[in-house]
């Protein structure tokens, strides 16, 4: 627990100790530390999980864990150019309430016990709503925070109910305990409401397609580090809520998750077509999300082993990249003051390395063998096909149409004719290409060793 706890709160220390002059430096250095230091929990699953009595590592945790320490060091690169124009003491409060952040979210990985979860999966909305508000860059980030914080409040109350039921009826909320005792139990008493109660937090917070409307508003309005940690780490929530409830929910109650599965894929279908639509490029990201949180949805409620495996690599994957296209949109868009597509046609002529690091993410966000994304949705569509083969129809439909925006994606922000006012841009910077490198990087290293995220 000490590993945990100590280089943290160094962090959280440096934040306002740290040398004006070398602020973001000794930020950066030590957030890169803590990454590479995360990666020895992808073999403590196979130790000792226990940390002490309230906090634990496991196979579902670990990889989700390494994730959030991994995206911290990025996050934080790509906030500096922006950030290091304002006072030294807004920069601080930035960096604080980025590191906090990371804090309650590794936090909530952590946590062995469903209460302590649901405290530190309600602690997240504090800072990211901090970060939207107080930075965010447009106009309407008031109204992004509202929808934020009124989405994620009415799904948390039902499931605040959902967990109190349960500890009367099982006597504890510890998951490694819920994990023996559960197979042997029936929940007779449970109706559909109290297990609607159960997920629809994280249905919310994943978020599924007619609960999705805060995801979009919030993205278009946060500053890049609010993007990259909601889209890496914050979706990612709901997605192990899922899989952690599963351990309270009987198998009694698979037949009910079935016209939920359906909606999901539906979900994902209908998302992949909006995002066809997109005229703006956050947005157009953003909406991607919701149509790969919905193949995780399908496929947490399935409960097969195939199933969870491709769900747990289908979001470390989506972490990875979904975050690396927030930043190659950043990027764009601390040159030319605009996210409208049409308007940053034909970059590859002057930005070539900078097309190819696109590239990269594109062909992996549309799940182009053999990258984790495809690993994953490899997994998930197998599991969907054998609990039923009607599903092909609306996951072909769904990649058909994954491909089409991803590739117009592409095409409608590097091909094309140059416009006049992109001759004079600023060249990439190093920082960039470092800051693309730590989320390519790691979803190429991947494919050598895909089971270190089953």
């Amino acid at each position: 627990m000490l590993m945990v706890v100590i280089p943290l709160a160094t962090l959280l220390l440096s934040a306002w100790l740290a040398p004006a002059k070398r602020l973001w430096e000794i930020i950066t250095t030590q957030s890169l530390i803590i990454a590479v230091m995360s990666t020895t929990w992808l073999m403590t699953q196979e130790t000792s999980p226990f940390l002490n009595n309230y906090f634990t590592i496991d196979e579902i945790s670990s990889p989700l864990l390494v994730l959030t320490c991994w995206l911290t060091a990025p996050t934080l690169l790509a906030s500096q150019s922006k950030l290091s124009k304002e006072p030294i003491s807004r920069q601080r409060a930035y960096i604080f309430t980025i590191i906090m952040l990371q804090v309650t979210t590794l936090l909530a990985f952590l946590a062995d016990n469903m209460i302590l979860f649901f405290i530190m999966f309600e602690a997240t909305m504090i800072p990211t709503l901090i970060v939207i508000t107080r930075w965010g860059a447009q106009k309407e980030r008031m109204l992004a925070g509202t929808y934020l914080i009124f989405y994620t409040l009415f799904g948390s109350m039902a499931l605040l109910t959902a967990l109190l039921y349960f500890h009367e009826t099982f006597g504890t909320m510890s998951i490694s305990l819920a994990k023996s005792f559960s197979a042997n139990y029936t929940l007779s008493t449970c109706s559909l409401t109290w297990w609607l109660a159960c997920l629809i937090a994280f249905l919310v917070k994943m978020p599924l397609y007619g609960v999705h409307l805060w995801l979009p508003k919030a993205h278009v309005e946060a500053p890049i580090a609010g993007s990259m940690i909601l889209a890496g780490t914050l979706l990612k929530l709901g997605g192990y809520g899922i899989l952690r409830m599963n351990a309270f929910i009987t198998d009694s109650f698979t037949p009910l998750a079935q016209p939920l599965i359906v909606f999901s894929l539906f979900g994902v279908l209908l998302s992949a077509i909006l995002c066809s639509r997109q005229t703006d490029l956050k947005s157009l990201i953003a909406f991607s999300s919701v149509s790969h949180m919905g193949l995780v949805i399908a496929a947490s409620m399935i409960k097969t082993e195939w199933s969870i495996a491709g769900s747990m690599v289908l979001m470390i994957s989506h972490g990875l990249v979904s975050s690396a296209l927030f930043c190659l949109a950043n990027t764009s868009y601390e040159r030319t003051n605009s996210r409208t597509l049409i308007l940053l046609q034909g970059t590859q002529i002057i930005f070539p390395l900078a097309a190819a690091w696109w590239l990269l993410a594109t062909l992996m966000n549309l799940a182009l063998p053999p990258s984790p994304n495809f690993i994953g949705e490899m997994s998930i569509l197998t599991s969907l096909f054998q609990w039923s083969n009607m599903t092909l129809t609306l996951t072909g439909l769904g990649i058909i149409f994954t491909t089409a925006y991803s590739l117009y994606m592409f095409w409608s922000s590097q091909r094309e004719h140059l416009p006049s006012h992109l001759n004079y841009l600023p060249p990439t910077h190093t920082r960039e290409h470092i800051l693309l490198a730590l989320h390519i990087l790691p979803a190429l290293l991947l494919m050598l060793k895909p089971t270190l995220m089953f």
